[in-house]
């Protein structure tokens, strides 16, 4: 077999992080495979068969291995490997190039692209349009002090914008703040620390500056590990997905974006070169407190994710909808006694049963912000009609 010409990172192959999706052509099934970070702006398509090989790249078996197992032809897989490498879906060195050229044009752009937010409409009046229309749709949650921070959903604006709007109403229309301090979930990414945006975000209503002077005192604390995984952000929804809504009630507002690792989860090795949840929590709210001015927070955090599409073995019925929301309403109770150790606990201890993805960022912001009470405004649950999937979101509030 000519595996011995292949360079190193092929002989033992392991992709990187992709979304597979089905597509039919000329009645014929296949599956395509996303790169969430848009490396290249080529998508991989193959047959079922062939995505039943492509599996077996683990980063633990040889390439003999994998063709031995998928019976695959050795040189159609070499070609299917080499394919995959010019695309940036197998780790190496091909890949880190590709990093290394996307990261420069995002710092010469200075700011994100529009990328998930730009299904609120096809131009700014439309999507202020739009949230207007789902503003006057809500109730005002009538607090008597001024909401600190929000946790709202990163959920797609159809199935999400009832806990959005009720999340942002009691910020419409009020006072500009200096910042706003954004906290995401770090869905794709590798970095498996807290990962820093050295660059703006860009929306249907404008682009958001970071607040250059807050990240200049963050970065100059922790160095490039904070920074290193910055293409993290290329590949995540849950911040962009707030910039319109903060645009519409404050306008093109400096933010300060990080993506918060799951306190569930280990550093793979506490080498010095990453920033722990608690060092940037700390650190944020001393140069925060340092630099003064008004400073809004949010954590973007959905909830629940269970049913088929997120590996469990069947449908969502009427009793696991009930069973998800007693379970939800337990571990937000947890979270609004206003202990982030006691709610990470109440987490572990369950073992994360209904795979809420932002626990990371809903016990950073109790400790960034320390709220002196939390309301729950609204808590909804986005059922597939098929039942395949179902993810939970609520609103709150910190006072």
């Amino acid at each position: 077999m000519p595996f011995s010409d292949l360079p190193e990172h092929l002989l033992m192959p392991a992709l990187r992080q992709f979304q597979p999706y089905a597509m039919e052509k000329d009645g014929q099934q296949y599956v395509a495979l996303r790169d969430p970070f848009v490396l290249t702006r080529e998508t991989i398509v193959i047959p079922p068969n062939v995505f039943a090989a492509i599996q077996l790249i683990d980063g633990e078996s040889t390439i003999e291995d994998i063709v031995k197992k998928s019976k695959a032809k050795p040189e159609q897989f070499i070609d299917l490997l080499k394919k995959l490498d010019s695309v940036g879906l197998l780790w190496g060195p091909t890949a880190k190039k590709l990093e290394e050229n996307a990261v420069a044009t995002l710092q010469e752009d200075g700011a994100f692209p529009i990328r998930s937010s730009g299904s609120l409409g096809e131009s700014s009046d439309a999507c202020r349009d739009r949230i207007k229309k789902w503003f006057d749709e809500i109730e005002d949650p009538e607090f008597d002090q001024p909401v600190q921070a929000i946790v709202a959903p990163h959920l797609d604006y159809d199935r999400g914008w009832p806990n959005y709007a009720s999340a942002y109403y009691a910020w419409n229309g009020s006072e500009k703040p200096d910042r706003v301090v954004i906290l995401g979930t770090n869905h794709f990414g590798n970095g498996d620390g807290v990962v820093l945006s050295t660059i703006g975000f860009a929306s249907p209503l404008g682009t958001c500056p970071i607040d250059e002077e807050v990240v200049e005192k963050l970065t100059d604390t922790f160095g490039k590990g904070i920074t290193a995984d910055l293409i993290d952000h290329a590949a995540e929804h849950s911040i962009e997905l707030h910039l319109p809504w903060l645009q519409y009630c404050f306008g093109d507002v400096p933010v300060v974006a990080a993506l918060i690792p799951n306190p569930l989860i280990e550093m793979i090795e506490d080498d010095g070169e990453r920033t722990s949840t608690e060092e940037f929590i700390n650190k944020l709210r001393e140069i925060l407190s340092d630099i003064g001015g008004r400073t809004l927070y949010i954590a973007s955090a959905d909830l629940s994710h269970v049913g088929q599409q997120f590996g469990e073995p069947r449908p969502v019925d009427e009793q696991r909808k009930f069973d998800v929301e007693r379970h939800d309403r337990e571990m937000m109770a947890k979270f609004i006694e206003n202990n982030a150790n006691e709610f990470i606990s109440a987490m572990k201890w369950n073992n994360n049963a209904t795979q809420w993805c932002s626990i990371g960022n809903m016990s950073a912001i109790l400790e960034l912000v320390k709220p002196s009470t939390i309301e729950l405004i609204d808590y909804r649950q986005a059922l597939h009609p098929k039942g395949v999937s179902l993810v939970s979101s609520c609103a709150m509030a910190l006072l």
